[in-house]
């Protein structure tokens, strides 16, 4: 993952001057940041054929030897989870579930100024509990009260979750954004009047076409299982997991996706 602005955090490569110099490549269009040191190695083993009498040049160098310095800089994350309310799944425990997860990314997101945010949807609509921050206090105060109950508009919920990732996008260019869906893949409330299933995978399809990556966490029990939710990540090209089934707690789980997305770079 390539960025172009600084950062804070998370260590990702960038296309800047500035940063950390850690190795050399081949370029990758215009050069402009050139790797003197890596691009002489590779001049080196060339120098005696390539020198000519009348031509006095301490280092004769070929286009082919040039190469670019990869650099890494700290940026922060936005971490978005959005939790199924309905009475579709075992809504209390879910709640419950996240808001401890919430709470535990916040406090040591302070520093490293990382965000967190929270949509739940249900009924009719999908409702913003926490706006992407860094704030334990205003965490502690809005997740006091959760609403449950109600029918499924699970395109609503992912819809808001997407647009609070894509403006913090928009806010900084270098933000690591990541969506957690808590849901058991069910819809049964459209915003645009198609069937609710078709325009929910429909979305996620979107959402993954913009580079949002996702965990999608399947709150289905067992006993019933219909594979609604695992469609729902295939479609976002996300990663999939069975709350019964986390081995980790679900702060633990987000955070491991974050060192992947500093890994993967």
């Amino acid at each position: 993952m390539r960025r172009k602005a600084g950062g804070r955090r998370t260590r990702t490569r960038t296309e800047r001057k500035q940063g950390r110099y850690i190795t050399s490549r081949v370029p990758r269009g215009e050069l402009t940041d050139v790797a003197f040191d890596a691009t002489l190695r590779v001049a080196a083993p060339f120098q005696r054929q390539r020198r000519q009498p009348h031509i006095k040049r301490a280092v004769v160098l070929h286009r082919s030897d040039l190469r670019e310095k990869v650099r890494v800089r700290r940026t922060r994350n936005a971490v978005c989870f959005v939790v199924d309310a309905s009475w579709s799944m075992a809504a209390e425990t879910r709640m419950q579930a996240t808001k401890a997860a919430v709470l535990s990314l916040l406090r040591d997101a302070y520093q490293r100024r990382d965000l967190v945010g929270l949509v739940s949807f249900a009924r009719d609509r999908a409702t913003v509990l926490l706006p992407l921050t860094n704030s334990v206090e205003m965490a502690q105060q809005r997740l006091r009260t959760m609403p449950t109950g109600g029918k499924t508009p699970l395109s609503r919920g992912m819809m808001a979750g997407f647009e609070l990732l894509a403006r913090a996008k928009l806010r900084d260019r270098e933000i690591l954004p990541l969506m957690v869906l808590l849901t058991d893949g069910h819809a049964n409330v459209s915003m645009t009047g198609q069937p609710p299933q078709q325009e929910a995978y429909q979305l996620a399809e979107f959402i993954a076409s913009q580079q949002i990556p996702t965990v999608v966490i399947d709150t289905e029990l067992p006993n019933f299982y219909r594979g609604l939710a695992k469609e729902l990540a295939d479609r976002l090209n996300g990663s999939y997991y069975q709350l019964e089934e986390l081995s980790v707690g679900l702060a633990e789980l987000v955070r491991s996706h974050q060192e992947l997305s500093r890994i993967n770079i």
